[in-house]
Formats: C-alpha cells, sequence, structure tokens
C-alpha cells in the first residue's frame, strides 16, 4: 500500500493533472475547431474530428474582422508590455540599490495596490480616459494596461536586482557608466530571465485582458480579440467550430511567445520564487 502512495508517484500523478488540466481545453478547442457544425452537435460525442475542416478558419475570418482585431491586440499588449518593462525597471532599481526612506513601505503599497479587483477601478479608469479624450484609441488600454502590470513586474525585477552584486556596477562606473547607463548595459542584461518573465506576464494579462477592452473601445476598428471573438455569437445562435477557430488564433501568439522564451522563463519563475 505504501508503494502505491509513495511519494514519486504522487509526483507524477500530481505533474500528470497539471498537464491534463493545461493541454485538455487547448486540444478541445483545436478540435472543436476542426469539426462541422453537424458532428459537433451529433451523438455520442467524437473527440477526434472525423471529417476534418479548415472551413471554420475561413469563416472566423470573414465573418467578423479577425485580422483587425489581432493586429490590435499585438499593438495593445505590445506597447503596454515596453512600457511596463521601462518604468518598472526604472522603479525596481531604485528600489533595489537606491537607500530609499520608506522601502518597505513602498514595497508594501506596490503590493496592496497589486490586489485591487479590476471591476473596482473601471469606473475611474473610464472617468479618466474619457476626460482625456483618449476612448475609441489605442491608448485608452495601452495606460490601464501599463498601470495595471506595474506592480507585479517591478516586483519580480527588484527580486532579480537584489541578487546581482554591486561590484559589478561599481565596476561600470568607475569606467565611466552613470548609473542610467549601468542598469542598461549591465543590470539588465544580467537579469534577463527575470525581465522575461515579467514580459510575458504583462504580456498575458494585456492580451487576454476583457472588461476594458470592452468599455473603452465600442469602435470596431479598436477592438481587440477577447471583445472580437464574443460578437460572433448570435442571439440565439453559437457557432461553437467558428468561435473555437477564432480562439486558436488568439492562442497561436501566446504559445509562439511562450516557445521562443522557454528557458529564460522556466528560470526567471523558479529563480525569482527563491530570491528576496
Amino acid at each position: 500500500m505504501s508503494g502505491l502512495f509513495s511519494s514519486k508517484r504522487l509526483r507524477w500523478f500530481a505533474a500528470a493533472l497539471v498537464i491534463l488540466n493545461g493541454v485538455f481545453p487547448a486540444l478541445w478547442i483545436l478540435f472543436t475547431s476542426l469539426k462541422t457544425e453537424t458532428e459537433l452537435t451529433q451523438k455520442p460525442i467524437t473527440y477526434w474530428p472525423h471529417e476534418a475542416t479548415i472551413g471554420n478558419f475561413i469563416s472566423a475570418f470573414q465573418d467578423q474582422p479577425l485580422l483587425t482585431f489581432l493586429t490590435n491586440s499585438l499593438i495593445v499588449a505590445g506597447l503596454s508590455t515596453l512600457l511596463s518593462l521601462f518604468i518598472s525597471a526604472l522603479a525596481a532599481y531604485a528600489i533595489a540599490r537606491l537607500r530609499l526612506r520608506f522601502r518597505g513601505l513602498i514595497l508594501t503599497a506596490i503590493i496592496g495596490v497589486s490586489m485591487f479587483p479590476l471591476v473596482t477601478l473601471m469606473v475611474p479608469l473610464f472617468e479618466i480616459m474619457r476626460s482625456l479624450g483618449l476612448l475609441n484609441s489605442y491608448w485608452a488600454l495601452v495606460l490601464p494596461y501599463t498601470v495595471l502590470n506595474l506592480p507585479i513586474c517591478t516586483l519580480m525585477m527588484v527580486s532579480f536586482f537584489q541578487d546581482i552584486p554591486r561590484d559589478i556596477e561599481n565596476a561600470a562606473m568607475l569606467d565611466g557608466c552613470t548609473r542610467l547607463s549601468a542598469l542598461w548595459r549591465i543590470v539588465l542584461p544580467l537579469a534577463a530571465p527575470g525581465v522575461a518573465t515579467a514580459a510575458i506576464l504583462a504580456f498575458v494579462n494585456s492580451w487576454d485582458e476583457f472588461l476594458l477592452a470592452l468599455s473603452m473601445n465600442s469602435a470596431v476598428a479598436y477592438r481587440t480579440l477577447p471583445v472580437g471573438i464574443q460578437l460572433y455569437q448570435g442571439e440565439f445562435a453559437f457557432p461553437w467550430p467558428i468561435i473555437s477557430a477564432a480562439l486558436v488564433v488568439a492562442i497561436v501568439p501566446i504559445v509562439v511567445l511562450i516557445v521562443i522564451f522557454q528557458e529564460k522563463v522556466v528560470s526567471g519563475l523558479t529563480s525569482g520564487g527563491l530570491k528576496g
């Protein structure tokens, strides 16, 4: 009995559950996108599409301006990620290296701000964007997403910056570097796993966000993927194969990004969780 519930087997079982929980929904969406409407509704349920078709992907691009939604999401998520990394790098470096009087209070405030639910910030953010005349524009989402991503990006970078020896920066500054040039040329390259992890988190958060995207931009030309995908459903019709095809299109950029930066992200998550 003890062999059945050994720690090694439990670890493998837990790992299998995690993989199943993450992979199965994605595979289900992919298989659904390749099925016809008839096959999807027939009984018994078929898991693997017997008559695979790419017609749903063609319909997804024809029924709605999916390419526009995809472009808007890339622009918004990309700009907000770059701004988040730039501001977070400066803030994290100041917290990690400068002798700030209320450093602990600042870190506590950053953690506290990150815990506010988005729904409580909807009205203030909407009023600010409206007063600035930024509704129905990319900046109506880029600026709020940047603000929402700053806490997690800053905390992630602080954790990595603190682990970099000060002697390396001091040597660089003796050679003529300023603090800012030491940050860009020395600290950020050494903290690449943490920067990559923060970038992925910021990008995914901006890519998946729905409430702000729905509220800030009502014009079709500025809608992002999460808002655009819900337009496929009608009042009485739910074309799940076409919706699944649009979801696959939305998932692909994230998968590509993770695959490209896989090693740095894994290193950043494991190391960042142990440093502090």
